[in-house]
């Protein structure tokens, strides 16, 4: 049935999913940015060390971004049945192509962006479903660009609405959460600790956003 994709009513259903279902996405989150939290903390003591951060936080980025993709299928299902580690073990069959089209998504937005910004958000916008799209439809990486694309035609402007609003959230998120840390923490452990906190409760909402759109954008086509 098609419907129209509305931003409000697209983040409103992004934040009931993040409450509803808090009980996986957080600790999930927690245990796995944990571990991007310590690497960061080395790269701090060793620049050399700042290849593995970055290697590090595409693949934990990319298999949480699975993660969420196969919860909101279990939502829209209305199943449920998967426990964290069940959602962790079937995201992983499509962690590289997440990795690789996170890595050509990312280096096309960063260039567009850097020339004339217009163009970045451009990308940003058809490029927001590519994750769903690979986990759920199982499209190969360069495929996926494609697919994005045609489910995104047509509603490009609300798209970009959600994605600005939950980019916004999760980077105000992060700022206080971090700058509360920084704030109260005591040692290189504490803030270790807080870094893998703030990621943890900001995560979620991109994740979940094109989550969320690639259901809604699917309904609203004509197939």
């Amino acid at each position: 049935m098609n419907q129209k994709l509305r931003v409000g009513d697209t983040l409103s259903e992004v934040f009931s999913i993040y409450g509803a279902e808090v009980g996986i996405l957080l600790p999930v989150a927690f245990w796995l940015f944990l571990v991007v939290a310590i690497v960061d903390s080395l790269v701090g003591q060793n620049l050399a060390l700042l290849p593995l951060e970055f290697a590090v936080s595409i693949v934990i980025g990319t298999l949480y971004q699975g993660v969420v993709v196969g919860l909101v299928r279990e939502v829209h299902d209305g199943r449920r049945d998967l426990s964290a580690g069940d959602l962790i073990r079937s995201a992983m069959p499509v962690v590289l192509p997440l990795i690789g089209a996170g890595l050509l998504s990312g280096l096309g937005i960063g260039v567009g962006t850097a020339l004339l910004i217009v163009p970045g958000l451009i990308l940003l916008t058809i490029w927001a479903v590519i994750a769903p799209v690979i986990v759920i439809e199982r499209y190969g990486v360069m495929d996926s660009f494609g697919r994005s694309r045609e489910l995104v035609r047509g509603n490009g402007w609300p798209v970009f609405g959600v994605l600005i609003v939950a980019f916004l959230i999760a980077i105000v998120g992060n700022l206080a959460l971090n700058a509360i840390g920084a704030g109260i923490a005591n040692g290189a452990l504490v803030r270790i600790v807080f870094t893998a906190i703030a990621s943890t409760f900001t995560a979620p909402i991109a994740a979940l956003a094109a989550a969320v759109l690639y259901f809604r954008l699917v309904a609203s086509g004509p197939d």
